[in-house]
């Protein structure tokens, strides 16, 4: 060992000072001063050398808001770490997702059973092939004609869903109301998993409150603790080596039991698709309209049917389909709640369908046709504003530059760089909507002969985002809470007891913070 006596010192060996200039170099001189990130506005003074300012944000689950101030100081394309930057404009979004920029490895943590599914892959080639799979059943004409969601919907609506509203109108129960946020959560698994499933094999979480409440804990405890697996990944595996984990081992548990969950029901599908008997259940609430289109893709494409591959894809399915409907019903309900007079224009509204969706004879409820849904301009209005202004997904989506550079807006950008935006900062572009924290339905009512206008407020939601790999169920997600809206606001009012802790949360998935609103329904007496 050299020493101080011998004239040279251990701190000026060569073994040690190389290292050490190469390591100021990459991650201090040239991130700081070379790279071309460098002529981008940074969010703070730190992020050219470090992600700290970014990652402490996102461990504080205050990431949206963060960056929305960013963005109103800096302008629409801001760097917020050394190789990272947030983007808040419609044309950095064309740039980005419709110019099938590659996810980046934070989507790997949705690796179900530690195999990818559509939502994780990270190449766009990949994602296509599994796309090619399922895209036609998410596609509107098949929702639109589907006659096992029908026939799902049907029983979701009348065995279930209002039977429930018609007994939280007895004497005991009326003081304290319903806790919506579960029920709609509850809602949309029930036909999430029916799709999914069929119905005999999917959830039944709108009568069995137990499991439901049991199930969403689970699910709380998962998507609660993902921050070090997916934003440090690295470090967090070479810490596990050592036999030292960042996340508690309970939300292994909690994700191995949910895995353990929909693989049963995933199992229970292909093994009824299987059986000789299978095509007795098509076209009725019993198929299992996604499984099988998997199966049958997987097949084209020369792929063993493998059940991890299934249970992984329709594991995202139901996961992200029962929470980011159950959150935008709740908050829908919220704001018809606090307004008796726009409940009254969307009933008047309702009752123009033909059938309407009036309770009569043994309180059930007629389905009209999608076509009919979608034709109605309050309905939608209604719901178009809520996933505007709550985006029950509304965190950044991040894509990696490709190699070797590419233009975003007036920079010149390396390959290799994430680059997110957000629904929560687009939907609050003041230039398109005005007074953007406020709830506002007439923003999507636009009178005619203002096109324009109409055209502008659409170009700028992106509630399910956009491009190729936009949110396979937009159109599934938006007939299901149609169909909801409408069972329930022709026929009922709604009324707050209690929304203490209704504001939302401001992480990637935003739900209210309290996880729970409750409301009392009274039935309608007729106009």
């Amino acid at each position: 060992m050299a020493t101080i006596s011998d004239g040279s010192s251990l701190f000026t060996s060569p073994a040690i000072v190389l290292p050490l200039l190469v390591f100021i170099y990459w991650y201090i001189l040239h991130p700081a001063f070379v790279s071309p990130l460098r002529k981008i506005p940074a969010a703070h003074w730190s992020c050219s050398v470090s992600p700290a300012w970014i990652l402490w944000a996102r461990f504080r689950s205050r990431e949206n808001r963060t960056l929305y101030t960013a963005h109103k100081q800096h302008g629409p394309i801001v760097r917020i770490g050394p190789n990272e930057l947030s983007i808040n404009s419609i044309e950095g979004v064309k740039t980005v997702y419709q110019g099938g920029f590659d996810k980046h490895e934070w989507y790997s943590v949705f690796d179900n059973y530690g195999v990818p599914c559509m939502f994780s892959s990270v190449h766009s080639k990949q994602h296509s092939i599994r796309k090619r799979m399922v895209s036609h059943v998410y596609s509107k004409s098949y929702i639109s004609s589907s006659p096992s969601l029908a026939a799902q919907a049907d029983i979701i609506l009348n065995s279930r869903l209002v039977p429930l509203l018609e007994a939280s109108m007895s004497a005991s129960q009326i003081p304290h109301g319903i806790d919506v946020h579960s029920l709609f959560c509850a809602v949309a698994m029930d036909f999430i998993s029916a799709y999914c499933f069929g119905l005999r094999r999917g959830a039944n979480f709108i009568q069995h409150q137990a499991l439901r409440d049991h199930w969403l804990r689970l699910y709380s405890t998962r998507k609660g603790h993902e921050f070090f697996a997916q934003e440090l990944p690295r470090v967090s595996r070479a810490l596990a080596r050592l036999g030292i984990s960042l996340t508690p081992g309970w939300v292994g548990g909690a994700n191995r039991e949910l895995e353990a969950w929909c693989k049963a029901h995933s199992d229970a599908a292909l093994r009824h698709l299987r059986s000789s008997s299978s095509s007795s259940s098509l076209h009725t609430a019993d198929d299992p309209v996604v499984v099988r289109a998997l199966l049958s893709g997987l097949a084209k494409e020369g792929e063993p049917p493998a059940e991890l591959a299934v249970a992984s894809e329709v594991l995202d399915h139901v996961l992200a389909g029962q929470e980011t409907t159950g959150v935008a019903l709740t908050y829908l309900a919220h704001q018809l709640s606090r307004s008796p007079g726009l409940q009254r224009q969307l009933r008047a509204e309702l009752r123009e369908l033909q059938p309407d969706m009036r309770l009569r004879g043994g309180d059930c409820v007629a389905l009209p046709a999608p076509k009919q849904l979608d034709a109605l301009p309050l309905l939608d209005a209604v719901i178009v504003e809520t996933v505007r202004r709550y985006a029950p997904a509304g965190g950044p989506e991040p894509r990696v530059t490709p190699a070797p550079a590419c233009r975003i807006g007036p920079y010149e950008v390396p390959g290799g760089v994430r680059v997110s935006a957000s629904a929560f900062n687009l939907h609050r572009d003041e230039k398109v909507f005005p007074d953007p924290e406020t709830w506002d339905h007439t923003r999507w009512l636009v009178p005619s002969g203002e096109e324009g206008r109409k055209r502008e407020v659409h170009r700028q939601f992106w509630g399910f985002s956009s491009g190729g790999r936009m949110c396979l169920g937009s159109n599934f997600a938006m007939h299901a809470m149609k169909l909801t809206v409408a069972a329930i606001y022709t026929n009922y009012t709604s009324h707050i007891v209690d929304d203490k802790g209704a504001e939302p949360t401001d992480a990637y998935t935003g739900h209210p913070k309290s996880d729970s609103l409750y409301l009392r329904f009274e039935r309608v007496t007729e106009d």
